[in-house]
């Protein structure tokens, strides 16, 4: 028997199937923010998972580890490792605790050289062991953005890509793009990519998730690194 004929009208609701004039629905995983507005803004309503998001920072420190503190916490609830490889910092543990992130399932990943982050960002993300790898490389070309862009589809975790503002010039493989500024107070996140029409307008969030409004706990950097590695109770794995 002879397959009945698609519609076009059928074809373009299929949720894999996304116009440039609206926003994807894709089918594929995402991870909730934890922000309404934000996951509003988004394809499939939060962090795409198995892909690159990446996340140029005005400044180191502006609030890039709050923004990403609910969906982390949430994986780390659930006993799923975090990776973070080359961070410039190193991450004050006890503001972490507080935001909900649990510390036993943290890894912190040091490395010598560029060459290096991208290779453990790499082995990270094709491992399929991981329940979200966080990178902070320099320099990255396209093509090495490519490879980590493929092996985030193999192993379907959230990977998140810490890069400078000027990156936003350059040509990049991830589907999903944003640059991350602060405004009255807050954050001010601006889609440069996303699976859909473009975003003109900047999408407004808190300084803190909802749930740690109040605290006086900075996720992102601590002034006195002796303090944090002394109550950091996570491993440190040398690339």
């Amino acid at each position: 028997m002879a397959s009945m004929p698609i519609s076009f009208a059928a074809l373009l609701d299929r949720p894999d199937i996304w116009r440039g004039d609206s926003l994807s629905r894709t089918g594929a995983p995402t991870l909730p923010c934890g922000f309404p507005g934000l996951d509003a803004g988004l394809p499939g309503g939060g962090w795409p998972a198995g892909a690159l998001t990446e996340i140029l920072l005005a400044h180191e420190g502006i609030g890039e580890l709050r923004l990403l503190g609910p969906a982390l916490a949430g994986l780390s609830r659930r006993g799923l490792r975090l990776v973070w490889i080359a961070p410039p910092h190193l991450p004050y543990a006890p503001a972490l605790a507080a935001a909900g992130i649990e510390l036993a399932n943290l890894v912190i990943v040091r490395t010598a050289s560029p060459k290096e982050t991208l290779w453990a960002t790499e082995q990270a993300l094709a491992s399929n062991a991981c329940g979200a790898v966080l990178a902070w490389p320099q320099g990255a070309k396209y093509a090495e953005l490519r490879r980590l862009q493929i092996a985030a589809e193999g192993g379907r975790a959230p990977a998140f890509l810490f890069r400078v503002p000027e990156a936003a010039s350059e040509s990049s493989p991830a589907p999903l793009r944003i640059a991350l500024a602060t405004s009255d107070g807050g954050l001010a996140v601006r889609v440069l990519k996303r699976r859909g029409v473009p975003l003109a307008q900047p999408i407004l969030l808190p300084s803190m998730p909802p749930a740690a409004r109040g605290k006086s706990h900075h996720v992102d950097r601590h002034p006195v690194a002796s303090v944090a590695a002394r109550d950091f109770s996570a491993r440190l794995v040398h690339a």
